[in-house]
């Protein structure tokens, strides 16, 4: 496969090859392309948890977040922590 690149990117990959980043514009090219498989594979798991949340969500499950709920979940937390206390208090 061949790949043109840009006048800007021939530079920047030049410029990584001189300060002794890389060995070779190639080399270069080949980190960038393995970020970019990185970002996409993140990218996939991302938006595979974004659908499970989704789903569980369409089921009933969990919580819809607005600053109500938000605060009735930061007073149960403070809750069950009272009674954690107190309970380890007690023992």
């Amino acid at each position: 496969m061949e790949v043109q690149l840009t006048s800007d990117q021939k530079a920047f990959a030049r410029r990584a090859v001189e300060s002794g980043r890389f060995h070779s514009e190639e080399e270069a090219v080949q980190e960038a392309l393995a970020l970019w498989e990185e970002r996409e594979r993140r990218r996939v798991a991302f938006l595979a948890t974004l659908d499970d949340a989704r789903a569980s969500l369409t089921r009933g499950e969990g919580r819809v977040i607005t600053q109500e709920s938000m605060r009735e979940l930061a007073a149960e937390v403070r809750e069950r922590g009272r009674a954690r206390l107190i309970a380890e208090l007690a023992q």
